[in-house]
């Protein structure tokens, strides 16, 4: 019975279940580490290019470009972690590589050995002693919100652009109709 508790996790050390310790311990994981154990993983073999969205944690080891949204979550970017996007999130935690704005609703946490090219906007910012930044920091909360509602309008602004051009095309024959109404009155 000793040995199974020294096999299991620290927390289960009491108990000879390891299933039980799981589902206890599930609950808090949310909550505490950013990094916590359930947190999705894009690993360091894995490219992205395109829009990631979630409704849970993630932790980016691989490459991603695009758009990251995870309003209500934490997103880690991890040492190996190379990310080309504007990124919508909670809390975010920079280990790695970023070229692109970063739009914290809570807090934006840059870390040493991390590396940021772009903007920051953030009620709450720390950047660590040895990190390189390049980019402006705003710590606005509204600014903040605002920057993770619009979010979604970018991605459907360029489907709209098409259509409009088509609508100002259409009235240019119209001028062109009195000219010949005036054309046949006047002869």
């Amino acid at each position: 019975m000793f040995e199974i508790g020294k096999k299991g996790t620290p927390e289960a050390g009491t108990r000879p279940e390891s299933s039980p310790a799981r589902t206890e311990s599930s609950p808090p994981r949310s909550s505490s580490a950013p990094t916590g154990r359930d947190a999705a993983v894009i690993g360091p073999s894995i490219h992205i290019d395109g829009d990631v969205r979630g409704e849970e944690d993630l932790l980016i080891e691989g490459e991603v470009g695009g758009t990251v949204q995870l309003k209500n979550n934490s997103l880690t970017i991890g040492p190996n972690g190379k990310v080309r996007a504007d990124v919508y999130a909670h809390s975010i935690y920079v280990d790695g590589f970023v070229e692109g704005d970063l739009f914290g609703a809570e807090r934006v946490h840059i870390r040493k050995s991390a590396q940021v090219k772009g903007n920051v906007t953030s009620p709450r910012v720390s950047v660590e002693d040895g990190a390189k930044f390049k980019g402006a920091i705003e710590m606005d909360p509204q600014a903040a919100q605002s920057a993770g509602n619009r979010a979604p309008q970018r991605s459907a602004a360029p489907q709209q652009a098409p259509t409009k051009p088509a609508q100002p095309s259409q009235p240019s024959p119209t001028p062109q109709q009195p000219a010949v109404a005036k054309t046949g009155a006047a002869s």
